[in-house]
């Protein structure tokens, strides 16, 4: 029977991070670009993975230990993995070479979350942290030019920040603080279930002033909202993970725009049913029009129209998490080793497992450019 990859991955200990000398090899040449960045397991472990448009890996890099989300620089040169939560590593991608650029980690006292961004001239990165023994959310500013030094922080104004993204503008951050306490002494549990209070924040990225803070309604406050992506006009599409009873049906998709209040996508029964309460991907194609949504628990991949919130189709995929937009449509990776294209399976390794995210090196264009 195959061990589910949640199962498996989270059985591997964390060690030191490997000496970036053990990956100092050069690149032959690719005949195709740097498509997507994601993470995987193989036999010999974690490592970060790079792929072409086709799905064909181009090349992979070792990690420690689990990795999770990843970031991309606005030239598409650099991307940076993330350890999974509550990972203290980050590892540096030279898309151009195929090589490890740096690695780095975050200042005594915090963890990473996960994700991250890049500022719109790629000087400065944003990563989603725990300042765990006070509590609160934080996103932690490196100087890219200074061996991503740690030079300040901006407060998510909630617990748990998750996932981070900036929106089109260059000028506003949107955070899904996921309103879970955590501490990397129990590093797996859940400390404040009864008293969570989620929240989708915006901030303004040059001064770190709230803009806004959107909360759930009461009946949905264990409902921990974790991913996010920019649709059209602006609009910000969030997916949850309830941490209720599992007997609970709940809304696990929603959107918002910064100033209004959260709205929560209806759809049938059956939709909401299959994802099992948990939304573990969300992206937005390219033009903005339609937002995908995956979940590993339901083996769902769900597809929506950005404007009426109407539900466009449904595929089953077995594990299906990683999620990102590509030229024709969404591309998704699985816990089978299987990358999706479509409804297609473009490329398929049983001896791997994809882990949480995918990330496309071109991103999305203006509202209204070609797909």
């Amino acid at each position: 029977m195959r061990v589910r990859r949640r199962t498996a991955l989270a059985a591997i200990a964390a060690p030191a991070f490997l000496p970036l000398a053990a990956f100092a090899r050069p690149r032959a040449a690719c005949a195709r670009p740097p498509a997507f960045v994601g993470t995987r397991r193989d036999a010999a472990g974690h490592a970060a993975a790079v792929l072409d448009d086709s799905g064909r890996i181009l090349f992979t890099e070792r990690l420690a230990a689990r990795g999770h989300g990843v970031a991309v620089s606005p030239d598409g040169r650099r991307a940076v993995v993330f350890a999974r939560r509550p990972g203290r590593f980050a590892l540096v991608l030279d898309l151009e070479r195929r090589l490890p650029a740096a690695r780095f980690a975050p200042p005594p006292g915090r963890h990473f979350y996960g994700h991250g961004f890049f500022s719109p001239d790629g000087r400065l990165l944003y990563a989603t942290e725990n300042d765990y023994e006070a509590e609160r959310g934080v996103l932690g500013v490196y100087d890219t030019g200074a061996d991503h030094r740690p030079v300040g922080e901006l407060e998510t104004h909630g617990i748990g920040p998750h996932e981070a993204v900036l929106m089109r503008d260059g000028r506003t951050i949107a955070v899904a603080n996921g309103g879970i306490a955590t501490h990397p002494d129990y590093p797996r549990r859940k400390l404040n279930l009864g008293s969570m209070q989620p929240s989708l924040v915006y901030l303004e990225r040059g001064t770190g002033e709230l803009l806004d803070r959107a909360v759930p309604p009461p009946r949905l406050h264990r409902l921990s909202i974790r991913h996010l992506a920019e649709a059209e006009a602006g609009t910000i599409w969030f997916g949850g993970q309830y941490e209720g009873p599992r007997t609970d049906l709940v809304e696990l998709v929603g959107r918002h725009r910064c100033g209004g209040a959260l709205g929560f996508l209806g759809a049938p029964r059956s939709v909401y049913g299959a994802m099992r309460g948990y939304v573990g991907s969300i992206a937005a194609s390219r033009d903005g029009a339609r937002v995908a949504v995956t979940s590993p628990r339901g083996g769902r991949l769900t597809v929506w129209d950005a404007r009426t919130g109407e539900v466009l189709e449904t595929r089953r995929i077995p594990d299906v998490c990683g999620l990102a937009p590509g030229a024709r449509g969404f591309v998704a990776s699985d816990g089978m080793g299987g990358v999706w294209m479509g409804g297609t399976a473009v490329a398929r390794d049983d001896r791997s497992q994809w882990d949480n995210h995918l990330t496309a090196v071109v991103p999305a264009g203006p509202v209204g450019s070609a797909a």
